[in-house]
């Protein structure tokens, strides 16, 4: 599990085992008053492995680019959680396959 500190929040990522596969997750905490917000990271992904999906989740924590005030994550435009390239349908008309 990895945490980032904010101003007002206190962010920290894991991951849960849903059925037979794990899910990533990030957990976002006020840090005055309320209760932690979840949100599904990679929701387009299952893990076999808690390390894996543990490190998908930091990975997904390192890189918000901050938190909106009320604590919803900000990631950069068009960030996907994937390490794979860009399909051939998303890359501009003149860029190289």
């Amino acid at each position: 599990m990895a945490e980032r500190e904010f101003d007002n929040y206190l962010a920290r990522s894991g991951a849960t085992l849903e059925g037979s596969r794990y899910a990533a997750w990030l957990a976002i905490t006020p840090r005055r008053h309320g209760f932690p917000v979840y949100y599904a990271i990679c929701e387009n992904r299952s893990f076999r492995d808690k390390t894996v999906a543990e490190t998908a989740a930091a990975k997904a924590l390192a890189e918000m680019s901050g938190l909106e005030q009320d604590g919803t994550p900000i990631f950069p435009e068009g960030y996907t959680g994937f390490d794979d390239d860009q399909s051939a349908d998303s890359r501009p008309a003149d860029a190289p396959a």
